[in-house]
């Protein structure tokens, strides 16, 4: 099957038009993503790496960013916890089709504070909160098992549910942004930020 061939040509990206500052740059372009009124904006490619040094690479959901870092929350006994919690690089890759734009970060990962996790847990659905107690994440299990479980857990906690104990937040502190505008001729646009050992970023512009 021959794949189709897109010529990237909406938007650009230049020294000008880009904030000095990359949490600022990733507000604007979130800022038009949720505009544009595109699908799963919040969905990020998470990708880290297993005690053998082997990657991997999975989907979460961004569910806050500020200049601290970018959040997810998961089960912290499946894979991405275990792997993070052994070696806490990670990048994150986001692609936003109709804008033609991509976002990568790299930084380190930190558990966010139990109240934290709190807090988002109690804004979930009754019935996703049951299901972070339900679900052994990332172990064997048959579909019976699993529905088995869920209905035990939803019959204890006809009520209030609370955030269960191995379960919570982690947030990436960016230690390197590249903004990604595609362009045609395949003449990309890609300008990264990298922190310094000052804590100041410095900005470059990559070749495509």
């Amino acid at each position: 099957m021959k794949p189709a061939r897109i010529d990237y040509q909406k938007l650009t990206l230049s020294e000008s038009q880009i904030s000095p500052n990359p949490f600022e740059q990733f507000r604007r372009w979130w800022d038009e993503a949720v505009a544009g009124k595109i699908d799963m904006i919040d969905a990020v490619h998470l990708s880290t790496v297993d005690e053998h040094n082997h990657p991997d690479a999975r989907v979460v959901l961004l569910k806050h960013f500020d200049d601290r870092g970018f959040v997810f929350y998961t089960n912290y006994h499946s894979q991405k916890a275990k792997q993070l919690i052994n070696n806490p690089h990670a990048c994150l890759t986001i692609l936003w089709p109709p804008l033609e734009r991509q976002v990568r970060i790299r930084g380190t990962a930190q558990k966010t504070t139990v109240k934290e996790s709190e807090t988002y847990f109690a804004s979930r659905p009754h019935d996703a909160q049951v299901g972070a107690w339900a679900s052994p994440q990332s172990r064997p299990i048959t579909r019976e098992e699993l529905d088995a479980s869920f209905q035990k857990f939803h019959d204890t906690f006809s009520g209030k549910v609370p955030c269960p104990p191995h379960w919570g937040g982690f947030r990436i502190s960016p230690t390197y942004f590249e903004f990604w505008q595609g362009r045609e001729n395949r003449l990309h646009d890609r300008i990264c930020f990298s922190l310094s050992s000052e804590n100041s970023w410095h900005r470059a512009r990559l070749a495509p």
